[in-house]
């Protein structure tokens, strides 16, 4: 069982950046790729970005395409940053892992418990 800690989240202006940080418990982290999932009021969670155990493929969903970013330490972090942020980015944002990286891109098999992001107008 992976364990999931995100950390980061809080009330952001918009136009602003939000940085928000995952730590893994498994020691064999370089094993897993890493994903960013986020979920706003009354809609369903959806995918945000990925890495994969390497770091030399990532992903991201078309809203934050040019203005994030995904990377990864070499010892149980990864890391997602958001820029120019909208109030429609207010979500709970969620990290997620898999041994598989098409697995992160949509369904992974362990998560976080998600850390609040709120952007105002």
């Amino acid at each position: 069982q992976v364990q999931l800690v995100e950390s980061g989240g809080g009330l952001v202006q918009a136009g602003g950046s939000l940085s928000l940080a995952c730590a893994a418990s498994e020691r064999t982290f370089t094993k897993y790729a890493m994903g960013w999932f986020r979920q706003a009021p009354g809609k369903e969670r959806e995918f945000v970005a990925a890495i994969s155990r390497t770091g030399d493929a990532t992903d991201f969903a078309d809203y934050v395409k040019g203005r994030s970013s995904i990377s990864r330490d070499y010892a149980n972090t990864v890391y997602l940053e958001v820029h120019n942020l909208k109030p429609e980015d207010t979500a709970v944002y969620y990290c997620a892992t898999d041994i598989e990286y098409d697995n992160v891109l949509g369904h992974p098999r362990f998560w976080g418990q998600g850390t609040q992001v709120t952007v105002s107008s």
